[in-house]
């Protein structure tokens, strides 16, 4: 797998990225062994950028990452986590499945895009992950507490970079907006997008990747399958971490029987989408078995029929001025 820059940092991520949140058993549980195999199979399948938070399972996720890179030469992949929640001993008991992590909850999350919270934060996960560093670092969903955001957490975030400890820096979030304003109003190198740039929803392409394409900021996009819509179409899937509305069941259904008609599947497709915007450095996809994993990269190598394209815009199921694959050769 070829590497893309972020921004305008030193760091290189490979175009298909690892995301984290499922070995943090998000939903059901996830053995050791299950999820040691899923990280050593995106290895294997040419990944070199994984991504985590603390947040993800309530640490879990971080834990078994850094437990699985271990053998692997630390200058041969980038690893991302997040700071704005951090972690405290908690002994309330029973688990963690109101924040969708099937854990016991030994921790509670606090919100903090403080100074000193960021440092604390990102601390704990050098810990968990048994690095002395990470790649990249991302504010996380400060959708709520914009104004400490950008007042305390970037400014320490920069500082983090300006000191070397941190080589690129940005936000993650599951929405557009304040991912615009951070793309314009600060100087991150990258800002994770997570399912607002899809075969079902494309809100980011109307300012936010525009912007990022201008400023020369990466995006790396998250939810590529709308947290699983997109994966496998069916009643009873889920659209944004919940169960998907009828009107967007339709739709999925209609965009598969297109990919289907076309001889590829809906999954590449998905992948291929949001792969094909110039400002995309790399596309996250999560998952919790070593079969996922290969199925996925399979999928993202695959070649998706032009005519594929042509038809979802003809039928209004995609933008004119969204870029599809067909167009870059």
């Amino acid at each position: 797998m070829t590497a893309n820059r972020l921004g305008g940092s030193n760091v290189d991520v490979s175009p298909l990225a690892f995301g984290g949140a499922v070995i943090g058993n998000l939903y059901t549980e996830v053995s050791e062994e299950q999820a040691y195999q899923a990280v050593s199979a995106a290895w294997h399948q040419g990944i070199r950028y994984f991504d985590t938070a603390p947040h993800y399972g309530l640490g879990l996720s971080e834990r078994r990452l850094g437990t699985a890179l271990r053998e692997h030469p630390r200058s041969a992949y980038a690893v991302s986590t997040k700071v704005g929640r951090r972690l405290e001993p908690w002994d309330g008991g029973g688990d963690d499945l109101a924040n969708g992590f099937a854990v016991p909850a030994t921790r509670r999350r606090v919100w903090d895009f403080s100074a000193d919270g960021v440092r604390r934060t990102l601390d704990a996960s050098l810990e968990r992950l048994g690095l002395d560093r990470v790649d990249v670092v991302y504010l996380h969903d400060p959708d709520d507490h914009a104004e400490q955001a950008f007042r305390e957490g970037y400014p320490a975030l920069e500082k983090l970079r300006s000191e070397g400890v941190v080589g690129a820096i940005g936000a993650g979030m599951n929405q557009a907006g304040m991912l615009t304003r951070f793309v314009r109003d600060t100087d991150v190198d990258v800002v994770l997008c997570a399912g607002r740039y899809t075969l079902l929803d494309q809100r980011a392409l109307a300012e936010l990747l525009p912007a990022a394409e201008q400023r020369g900021t990466s995006v790396v996009v998250g939810g590529a399958f709308n947290s699983g819509l997109l994966a496998d179409p069916k009643p009873g899937a889920t659209y944004n971490y919940a169960a998907a509305p009828e009107e967007l069941l339709k739709r999925a259904l209609h965009l598969k029987a297109i990919a289907d008609r076309h001889g590829t599947t809906l999954r590449a497709a998905a992948l291929a989408f949001c792969a094909a915007h110039p400002a995309v450095a790399s596309v996250l996809v999560g998952a919790r078995s070593a079969a996922e994993v290969r199925d996925c990269a399979e999928q993202f190598a695959a070649d998706v029929p032009a005519a594929l394209w042509q038809e979802l815009r003809e039928e209004g199921l995609l933008p004119p001025d969204a870029p599809v694959p067909a167009e870059e050769a």
